[in-house]
């Protein structure tokens, strides 16, 4: 994935192609950054399983494999000229795309094995533990977001249309778009949904890895529970966030031009962002003193008795 996003990074640069409103390479250059991202994510989890590993191990190669063969075919369509997603203008761009299709259900299916094995296992951290949980479990739900945008369009009929699927609600693929991630100004996306889901993967083990890191400079962090609660809530958090996201698309809508609903519904996730911080830092155990104190007195009763 690494020499693929080289050599579609080039390909940017040198190949001045567009296809469906976007330059012809960019599609295999985010596709493969985001398989690496993915595919270290999900090798990391791997590694904290205490058993399982051979099934972990058959997962993860499952994964990677039903990845390359995407990537290829992504790759081999840019190199034609042609669409890889959505295209049945031929019996080849069907055949292929079909491919790809059955390789994002295997790839579902593996990671949904990861997802079993991190739900069934005792990792010591529980913090550590239900980051990741979470993160492979949103991770699955932005995933599933792709067999929706397979549906027909209006206008779309299958075994008709050349072009059968889209990622744009509302409006046609390719108009006007955000620069870098190329998602609708003028109607909804479910790219975007897919990405904040997929990502989830990532970014949740992060917030945890830093509320560890930040465990030394403030004693409240340095409390397995505050860290639990503090991750649960982001858990929460972030699961809302997808489900607005998703919600918002659904309805035609851009991500940059929300309605009042949309508006409302983020407010009540910041103000569940705010409350739950501050309940989550104010609930703390005991100092350290007070416990020592304590067992002191447990004994001493126990030596009375």
């Amino acid at each position: 994935m690494v020499v693929t996003a080289v050599i579609s990074a080039v390909g940017l640069v040198v190949d001045d192609r567009v296809l469906a409103g976007a330059p012809i390479w960019f599609k295999p250059f985010k596709f493969s950054v985001s398989f690496v991202a993915y595919c270290l994510s999900l090798a990391w989890m791997l590694s904290l399983l205490p058993s399982g590993r051979r099934v972990g191990w058959w997962a993860g190669t499952v994964v990677a494999l039903a990845s390359l063969v995407e990537i290829v075919i992504i790759t081999g369509q840019v190199i034609r000229g042609k669409r890889s997603h959505f295209n049945h203008e031929t019996p080849l761009d069907e055949a292929l795309f079909n491919a790809m299709a059955v390789t994002v259900v295997i790839l579902w299916l593996g990671t949904l094995a990861v997802a079993v094995l991190l739900l069934r296992a005792r990792i010591a951290d529980r913090a550590s533990a239900w980051a990741m949980r979470s993160g492979i479990a949103l991770a699955l739900a932005g995933a599933a977001v792709g067999f929706l945008m397979t549906q027909p369009a209006p206008g779309q009929r299958r075994g008709v249309s050349k072009v059968v699927g889209a990622h744009s609600v509302g409006v046609p693929d390719g108009g006007p778009s955000m620069p870098l991630t190329g998602w609708s100004t003028t109607g909804g996306d479910l790219r975007i949904p897919h990405f904040v889901g997929m990502h989830a993967l990532q970014l949740l083990p992060l917030l945890v890895m830093a509320l560890t890191a930040l465990a030394p400079r403030f004693a409240r962090l340095a409390d397995d529970r505050v860290r639990l609660r503090l991750m649960l809530l982001a858990s929460g958090v972030y699961a809302a966030s997808y489900a607005l996201v998703l919600w918002q698309a659904l309805r035609g809508q851009p991500l940059i031009h929300p309605d009042g609903l949309t508006l409302g519904a983020a407010g009540l996730i910041l103000v569940a962002v705010v409350l739950g911080t501050y309940g989550s830092l104010r609930a703390q155990a005991p100092p350290s003193g007070e416990v020592a104190d304590a067992e002191d007195a447990g004994a001493s009763k126990e030596v009375m008795a």
